[in-house]
């Protein structure tokens, strides 16, 4: 069943190639879309994050970034380990915490700069 709202980030990616091995290896279906391959859906779950064509794109300088809120975040880090990531630089996935502010949530930085907060409601 299809939520009645829905927000889905678009951001931007320097190489949607480069974008969709990214977050195949996070365990996200997807890819360039049919119509335009400058532009790339993804989706895991009823997550589904966008994707734009920015070749000029400074991953050290980016802005961009979404928050996603799951249900069972300790699983979805779990599956995310596999990409075995770094803990610093870009592309980097932080630990998984309880934070002060009442959620459990880690990150992971994209190879583009994109900051994706994922975490869930204590």
């Amino acid at each position: 069943m299809q939520p009645a709202d829905l927000a889905i980030p678009i951001l931007p990616s320097r190489s949607i190639p480069d974008t969709t091995a990214f977050y195949q290896k996070l365990g996200f279906a997807g890819g360039p879309h049919d119509f335009n391959n400058q532009y790339a859906i993804f989706k895991r779950g009823t997550v589904e994050l966008h994707f734009f064509g920015h070749p000029q794109v400074n991953p050290s300088e980016s802005h961009a970034g979404c928050y996603i809120r799951v249900q069972d975040v300790r699983s979805l880090y779990q599956s995310c380990l596999a990409a075995d990531l770094p803990s610093a630089g870009v592309p980097r996935m932080d630990k998984l915490e309880d934070k002060p502010w009442g959620l459990r949530e880690f990150s992971i930085v994209d190879l583009d700069g994109n900051l994706l907060r994922i975490g869930q409601i204590l």
